[in-house]
């Protein structure tokens, strides 16, 4: 099932690609991992998938201690301090810091490391009240004030757009966050870079792509429906 399912959003994929005029190999398909079993990720990873995203730290760390080294592991849920310090050095890119408070936590960490961390800024386009993330008029200040920080790399900008019936609704918010990368872009801020926009769920990745993004996290559409009553 699964192989099937990657498939076919490979090919969905391709065919935003092509309508946007864009190359298929700018797009990341971050394959939704939380709650799924290591079994399933497998066999994900048997058919060539490389990218994977996970919401808790713990579920994280647990599966890249089982799993292939080469592995790319994506925090994408929502970045608790307390758990900076296990976190930093374990996924290749945080999707989710959205404050300067947290910024900072993971630069001291970092430092203590001794590495770099990329992240991406998580920017609430829709002001949802239920969604973490910085306005978009908050954006550009809190970008220049962790551009300042040590062993911090602002690599973009991540938003997770309402769930809606229809995609089609999402599109100005994925214009919104695009735009606003442009924008940051055009500033030429030491230690920022725009090259990343993770936008784009199961329901709307190919509204987003067509917009833009980078990255596209999907879990519904190659794993099936979550299953809230896994170890976590």
């Amino acid at each position: 099932m699964i192989a099937e399912n990657l498939t076919a959003v490979e090919n969905k994929i391709s065919a935003a690609c092509q309508r946007a005029g864009r190359r298929r190999e700018n797009v990341t398909l971050i394959a939704v991992s939380k709650t799924k079993p290591e079994v399933m990720i497998e066999e994900a990873y048997g058919v060539g998938q490389r990218d994977f995203g996970e919401n808790k730290v713990q579920e994280l760390i647990r599966k890249r201690d089982l799993l292939p080294k080469d592995i790319r592991w994506h925090l994408i849920g929502h970045l608790q301090t307390n758990k900076v310090r296990t976190a930093i050095d374990k996924t290749c890119l945080i999707h989710s810091v959205d404050s300067l408070h947290l910024a900072e936590i993971i630069s001291k960490e970092a430092v203590k490391k001794g590495c770099t961390v990329s992240v991406l800024v998580e920017v609430n386009v829709a002001g949802e009240d239920t969604k973490f993330g910085v306005t978009p008029e908050e954006t550009i200040g809190l970008v220049e004030s962790m551009a300042a920080l040590p062993n911090l790399k602002i690599e973009g900008l991540m938003t997770i757009a309402p769930f809606v019936n229809n995609p089609e609704e999402n599109r100005p918010v994925f214009s919104k966050l695009k735009q606003l990368s442009v924008d940051i872009a055009m500033k030429n801020i030491n230690n920022v870079s725009m090259r990343v926009l993770s936008m784009g769920m199961t329901n709307d990745y190919e509204v987003a792509i067509e917009e833009g993004s980078t990255m596209v996290r999907v879990g519904t559409g190659v794993f099936g429906e979550r299953d809230y009553t896994a170890r976590q």
